[in-house]
């Protein structure tokens, strides 16, 4: 495998890591606006209020998705040995 093929499959990695990794972070991002918003309108600063509501919606995301996302990594990871196997053509 050369230089350019190695720098080709981390760069595809780095995006199929963005893709996959990248509803869940949203998600969970878009719950925190939305929790800092409630808190500086209501002015509640309890820690529990922001930190639970984040852990749920993360973790049902995961729930949903990780089908898609085992799939996903296990399509690339198939293609990536694929590749390598073959010499890069």
């Amino acid at each position: 495998m050369s230089g350019e093929m190695g720098l080709e499959s981390m760069l595809a990695g780095l995006w199929e890591i963005l893709a996959v990794a990248g509803p869940v972070l949203l998600l969970i991002l878009v719950t925190a606006l939305g929790i800092s918003l409630l808190q500086a309108t209501t002015q509640l600063q309890d820690q529990s209020l922001a930190i639970i509501p984040r852990l749920l919606i993360g973790g049902l995301a995961l729930l949903y998705a990780l089908p898609w996302m085992v799939d996903r990594l296990g399509e690339f990871t198939r293609e990536t040995i694929h590749r390598v196997a073959s010499g890069g053509h």
